[in-house]
């Protein structure tokens, strides 16, 4: 079993000729692959204020891609707008939670969002429907778990002032489940790789700016770099591998 999963995070359209020239470059290089992926992942922020007219946009550039897209909400969207205009579904404010069986794997796209809030938080009931999905697992599949929020610290001001709250409990939930191979999320608007409660936990890139390190320069902001996105390759021995590219 090898699964081959692209991600993408933080497009926040707006409406705005950028955010959707952005988000648009990175489809229009994804259609184009050598072979197709066996699925996209994305990882929050969809929208950025959270419009039902956003998540049209989004739902039409994501349309009739040749393999499935898999997607989390981030803190700037908005649950029943996303429901209703980007998953066609009942518009409410419960947490987004799916399960996803592909390429042999498990994918659990999770909801880490506190509506109102920029810091994640996995709720109990969210915690609750991991623990249950996982048990519910045909034996020996591994499974991915994607949110937004990063529940380490990355070691910048902006992404550890608005990082997920409470981590301890979403390890002490892994420690019972050793079929969780890595944790995958967005937000922070870097591409990083870090480890936590003993999994590798891989950081996506953002296609709407880039976030530039404090030691790299003042300016944290990086708007003219090009947007970009990450490849994960899951392989027989469960081991994640994650190549970042640019879309120039």
């Amino acid at each position: 079993m090898t699964l081959l999963l692209a991600q993408i995070s933080d497009l926040h359209l707006d409406g705005t000729g950028r955010a959707t020239e952005r988000a648009a470059r990175v489809v229009h290089h994804l259609r184009g692959l050598a072979r197709p992926v066996d699925a996209l992942l994305v990882t929050g922020d969809i929208a950025d204020h959270g419009a039902e007219d956003e998540y049209r946009e989004a739902a039409e550039l994501l349309a009739d891609l040749p393999f499935p897209v898999l997607s989390c909400p981030g803190n700037h969207d908005a649950r029943p707008a996303y429901r209703k205009a980007l998953l066609g579904e009942e518009p409410d404010t419960t947490p987004v939670n799916r399960a996803h069986l592909v390429g042999g794997a498990a994918v659990l796209t999770v909801d880490s969002t506190i509506p109102g809030r920029d810091e994640g938080l996995l709720e109990p009931a969210t915690l609750a429907w991991i623990d249950r999905t996982l048990n519910g697992l045909p034996p020996g599949t591994p499974a991915l778990i994607a949110f937004h929020q990063p529940p380490v610290a990355l070691h910048h001001p902006l992404p550890d002032a608005y990082a997920l709250q409470r981590p301890e409990d979403l390890a002490a939930l892994l420690d019972a489940h050793p079929e969780v191979v890595a944790l995958i999320t967005g937000h922070a608007h870097t591409a990083a790789a870090s480890t936590f409660a003993g999994r590798p936990l891989i950081v996506g890139p953002a296609i709407t700016w880039t976030l530039q390190l404090p030691w790299e320069t003042e300016d944290f902001i990086g708007r003219d770099q090009p947007p970009a996105l990450a490849y994960h390759v899951l392989d027989e021995e469960r081991r994640l591998t994650t190549h970042y590219r640019v879309v120039l």
